[in-house]
């Protein structure tokens, strides 16, 4: 059975922080809180602990996963924004409930790209815990929501996610709830933006 930290939402015990980080940096699958429901990370390099969360959700190889990051200042790194009107967007629904399909750099792994597209999902979530992890951590991590096979809708309780998965998982954070509402998908690989899963968030800027 994984560890279960119970962390302050609004103002995370950096000891518990730090040590949920080296649980990533040592390949671990943790379940945290995100600004629109629980969902499954691990480091971006790690192939393991990539293919645990594939498992654990049963999810094809063709899947795929969103790179949370703490900022924008990453966002170079791992994605192309070809003019300042996208660029704009995300600035203005960052940190949020958004998830940006943008196009890949050659420092994306390919394993997390969409394999003909070359796009990859990146997202700041508006979440204290997500955020301070990351910071801590000091790069993006893989990420995906906590969906278990065959249901519709997040889990939101961080004890179920421990009774339900907690043999699976080496970590679960219990942040409080997240709501059951997902982040709304907006892809800014073209210059019209296409909204391409409505979920949490004001969408007006992107119709």
């Amino acid at each position: 059975m994984g560890q279960f930290f119970e962390i302050h939402p609004d103002n995370p015990q950096r000891r518990l922080i730090a040590q949920a980080v080296e649980v990533l940096q040592k390949g671990g699958v943790i379940a945290y809180p995100t600004d629109s429901a629980y969902a499954l990370g691990c480091h971006i390099g790690d192939k393991n602990a990539l293919d645990r969360i594939r498992a654990i959700r049963k999810l094809d190889a063709k899947h795929n996963f969103t790179l949370m990051c703490r900022d924008l200042s990453e966002l170079s790194t791992y994605a192309v924004v070809v003019d300042n009107a996208r660029y704009r967007l995300l600035r203005a629904h960052t940190p949020g409930p958004f998830t940006f399909i943008l196009k890949a750099t050659p420092e994306v792994p390919r394993r997390l790209m969409h394999a003909k597209r070359k796009t990859i999902g990146m997202r700041v979530p508006e979440n204290r815990i997500a955020l301070d992890l990351l910071e801590e951590l000091n790069e993006p991590m893989m990420s995906v929501t906590l969906i278990r096979p065959g249901d519709d809708l997040p889990m939101t309780d961080a004890h179920d996610i421990q009774d339900q998965l907690g043999h699976c998982l080496d970590l679960v954070i219990d942040g409080g709830g997240c709501g059951l509402e997902a982040t709304t998908v907006v892809d800014l690989v073209d210059p019209v933006p296409e909204i391409l899963r409505y979920g949490k968030g004001d969408i007006r800027a992107f119709e």
